[in-house]
């Protein structure tokens, strides 16, 4: 006998069976949700601009560039000079290549004698070493970036594809276009997940016309053209939607408004991070990126992880909340120092919140921007005076501490040079091991000293470091042993002479 149901009864039946389907359907959806959010693939496109000044590219006829800073980040930030390296291509490209400085990788000129790419290899390298089942591509015409020709190649045979070719760079760049179109095709229409692109003729007009003439303008303007060429062809590839491009342009140095570069102007050392993709605000403008973050930027894209093997840090990495940086609102312009541009707001002697600078022992007098431990910028500082390797501390970002002994003596005082930068007393346990890590850059000569000092609960300070010979552009970690009972300790850094040299420290942490 058939069974009958009630109409409550069917009326439950009907509901449950629309809540199962509901939920079949929710189920199917995030299903598929799951499905595209793991089908997406993490790719990076870097754009090489040879001796491109940014104001420049900012005054030319370049909306793909200019969309690209509207979009994402802009970073100007400043090279080393000799004798670390000069302002020129093989140095620079190898910085943005390998993510090190050249005192690591030792290209210090076009001739590349002293290059150690073995050890410090190009990212696309690194990619290959690391996920061999990767796609990379390199395509240049400036030949020791892709090809064994003039000391090359930047970019290894490791490198899955690489195109070469001999570009005249005489203003007019004529195989520019060519690289264009190759590197197009490559990006639409086959399947690298990180390639490298460059473009030479920007450098060819400086040097033919100089960056302040129409032509470096309008060389920028037809680069900018074929860099819209590689922007379209990764939006036209047809899995677009599924993968997420990280995309950077930059340039290996800057140009002299009459033309030529290699030397040590903030001109010729001028250099650009420009940046778009994922979790980079679009309009943003950064201060502390460096030419090495390139690289760095380049491999955490997909997902290789170099550790302290380079020097750069991604863009993406947390804010490390270096205490200096956050006096870059209130620096300012030039005093004594009249060599500096009046434009240019880069120094501060009011340390960061917590810090204090002890100049009870300092002489009276000299030239103001110098008169004890001031904070400032490479931009303002290394034009205090060129050439006595203050170019030299690429290692600290944005602001630093500098105790500079040789420029406060260029005006009449009283006294000698003797300051002390004090940090704020950090919370210890007894008994423990702590790592005191900054950033130093140390010029050394006879009748100066450099200390660092420590005390716990207020103790007496005692010396843990004395720096006796130069300290260029170092990293340093020193091991605290925290005393029993220890509660907090406190860092000092006490620099005194007089017309001697300076020290500087950045990013002091205790962990």
């Amino acid at each position: 006998m058939p069974t009958v149901l009630s109409g409550r009864a069917l009326a439950v039946t009907a509901t449950a069976t629309a809540l199962l389907a509901t939920a079949l359907t929710a189920h199917a959806a995030t299903a598929e949700t799951a499905a595209t959010t793991a089908a997406i693939t993490d790719k990076v496109l870097v754009i090489g601009i040879d001796g491109t000044v940014l104001d420049r590219v900012k005054a030319a006829n370049a909306p793909h560039l200019q969309g690209l800073m509207a979009q994402g980040l802009t970073a100007k930030s400043t090279l080393y000079a000799n004798p670390m390296a000069a302002t020129s291509s093989g140095p620079g490209w190898s910085t943005i290549a390998t993510g090190v400085w050249p005192d690591k990788h030792g290209v210090k000129d076009n001739t590349f004698t002293g290059k150690n790419y073995t050890a410090h290899p190009d990212f696309l390298t690194r990619i290959e070493n690391a996920k061999p089942s990767l796609n990379t591509y390199a395509a240049a015409d400036w030949e020791p970036i892709t090809s064994t020709d003039a000391g090359g190649p930047i970019f290894s045979a490791k490198v899955d594809k690489r195109l070469s070719l001999k570009g005249d760079r005489d203003g007019y760049g004529t195989e520019d276009p060519k690289i264009a179109a190759a590197a197009s095709a490559e990006l639409r229409d086959q399947n690298p997940d990180a390639a490298f692109v460059y473009f030479g003729q920007v450098d060819g007009a400086g040097h033919s016309y100089g960056a302040a003439s129409q032509q470096y303008l309008d060389a920028i303007g037809r680069v900018d053209a074929m860099a819209g060429q590689l922007l379209t062809a990764v939006q036209n590839r047809p899995t677009y939607a599924q993968e997420n491009w990280k995309i950077l342009v930059t340039t290996d140095h800057g140009h002299t408004d009459a033309g030529g570069h290699g030397g040590s102007t903030i001109q010729e050392r001028g250099t650009f991070v420009i940046a778009k993709g994922a979790g980079i605000p679009a309009g943003s403008v950064r201060t502390d990126v460096k030419l090495v973050d390139v690289a760095a930027t380049a491999l955490a894209q997909v997902g290789v992880d170099p550790g302290s093997a380079i020097d750069g840090i991604p863009l993406n990495a947390p804010d490390d909340n270096d205490p200096f940086d956050t006096l870059r609102p209130n620096l300012q312009g030039r005093v004594d120092e009249t060599g500096i541009p009046a434009g240019v707001k880069g120094f501060t002697h009011t340390p960061p919140a917590g810090w204090a600078v002890d100049n009870s022992k300092m002489g009276t007098g000299g030239v103001t921007e110098w008169a004890g431990w001031a904070f400032a910028t490479d931009e303002f500082w290394s034009q205090a005076q060129r050439d006595q390797w203050r170019e030299l501390n690429v290692r600290s970002r944005d602001v630093f501490a500098v105790a500079d002994s040789d420029e406060w003596d260029d005006k009449s005082h009283t006294g000698s040079y003797d300051s002390t930068l004090i940090t704020p007393k950090w919370a210890v346990t007894g008994g423990t091991t702590k790592n005191l890590t900054f950033q130093t850059h140390y010029h050394h000569e006879a009748g100066q000293t450099a200390q660092v000092l420590v005390s716990y609960n207020g103790g007496t300070p005692t010396v843990v470091k004395s720096y006796t010979a130069d300290a260029v552009a170092r990293s340093e970690s020193l091991a605290l042993q925290v005393p029993a009972g220890a509660t907090d300790v406190q860092i000092r850094f006490r620099y005194a002479g007089t017309n001697n040299w300076y020290w500087t420290v950045d990013n002091v942490k205790l962990g």
